[in-house]
């Protein structure tokens, strides 16, 4: 009889078995600054009434398959033209996998592509892997800006079918020119998503490039505003390309629960804006903060903030995470994940109690 050793060889794709699952630490007991979360909790008094919603929802029946409250609360909370489509997703993850499972390749000789600047969202080239097609990761900057020149090149020689502009970057925190993206824009003949999953904490939205290019999407999410744990990622565009992504959307992908507290959370969603303005103030105060303290801050328009520990302190960026997980504070170290990212430490911004912990941490340590 074949071993199952044997049969997973057998049977898996090779890119996948070379692959890890995600990871994900475990922050049980500790001040958890590692994945870019809202830290605020709702009052209890908007618990309550969101408990009282709850109570009605009839869990002995699918959802319904369009959200339409979702959409509808969604468009007035976000200031999206009527004229544009909606497609929601489990997460943006669903919706960027969505994405890759759509397109045919552009040049039937070779497989579609997936085109974004590196350092990126790892998703990108993970769900690239998943569904067969080839991801090119262009390299920004040492300061992580576009290298036009280079990508420029990849477009006009590979004509990805997808490329992905994330506005704020991930793992960066930084916006691009808006003259840049235009270039990039015009330069292709597939897809380009503007992933807005940071827009809370930005300067600057994309919605208008809906108007100008019909080759543009713009994705976002309600996680980084205060609703993670629900997964709701949304998608807007012109209905000729979300109508095609909605043949392969799973039915009934945004399930009842996550239906009535988005539903809830829109009707509210002054009170998660009022908290984001709460994480804006408190990512200036840290990025002086961890400025003084010897790290090189990168410019943030999202909610963490991306540091260079360049301090003369031995073991550097991967000694400080550990010895962070020894006070009980989880942050995320990117050494090792990029060269660009060499010697760099995210620090998602927490509650202003939370911060000063990291900060008494880092005195502590440094």
């Amino acid at each position: 009889m074949t071993s199952i050793t044997q049969m997973v060889e057998n049977l898996v794709r090779p890119e996948i078995r070379a692959l890890s699952a995600y990871p994900v630490g475990d922050a049980s007991g500790m001040v958890k600054l590692d994945a870019m979360e809202n830290p605020h909790q709702w009052s209890a008094e908007l618990k309550q009434a969101w408990a009282e919603k709850l109570q009605h929802a009839n869990i002995n029946r699918y959802p319904h398959p369009q959200a339409p409250k979702v959409k509808e609360g969604l468009r007035k909370a976000m200031n999206v033209p009527e004229q544009f489509d909606c497609l929601l997703g489990n997460g943006s993850d669903e919706i960027i996998q969505l994405l890759a499972m759509l397109v045919a390749p552009l040049n039937p000789e070779k497989k579609a592509t997936i085109m974004a600047p590196d350092p990126g969202f790892v998703m990108y080239k993970m769900i690239a892997t998943f569904c067969g097609l080839d991801y090119i990761g262009v390299p920004l900057t040492s300061e992580f800006e576009l290298d036009m020149p280079a990508m420029l090149k990849c477009i006009t020689e590979q004509q990805p079918e997808l490329i992905f502009l994330a506005q704020p970057n991930n793992p960066t925190a930084n916006l691009y020119s808006e003259s840049q993206l235009r270039e990039l824009i015009q330069a292709s003949e597939g897809l380009v998503i503007m992933d807005e999953a940071y827009l809370p904490f930005s300067s600057r939205n994309h919605l208008h490039f809906l108007e100008e290019f019909d080759n543009v999407l713009v994705m976002r999410t309600l996680s980084k505003v205060g609703l993670a744990g629900l997964r709701l990622g949304m998608i807007f565009g012109r209905s000729e390309w979300l109508n095609e992504l909605d043949k392969i959307r799973m039915p009934y992908n945004i399930n009842v629960l996550t239906q009535i507290s988005a539903e809830f959370a829109l009707e509210h969603y002054d009170i998660l804006l009022g908290q984001c303005e709460l994480i804006k103030q408190e990512r200036t105060r840290m990025h002086n903060a961890l400025t003084e303290l010897g790290f090189k801050c990168y410019q943030s328009e999202a909610n963490f903030i991306l540091a260079r520990a360049d301090m003369d302190f031995e073991g550097q960026a991967k000694e400080i995470f550990e010895q962070l997980k020894q006070h009980n504070v989880l942050i995320k170290c990117l050494a090792g994940g990029h060269p660009l990212l060499e010697n760099c430490l995210r620090f998602t911004i927490g509650t202003e109690s939370e911060n000063g912990l990291l900060l008494e941490a880092l005195k502590d340590i440094l």
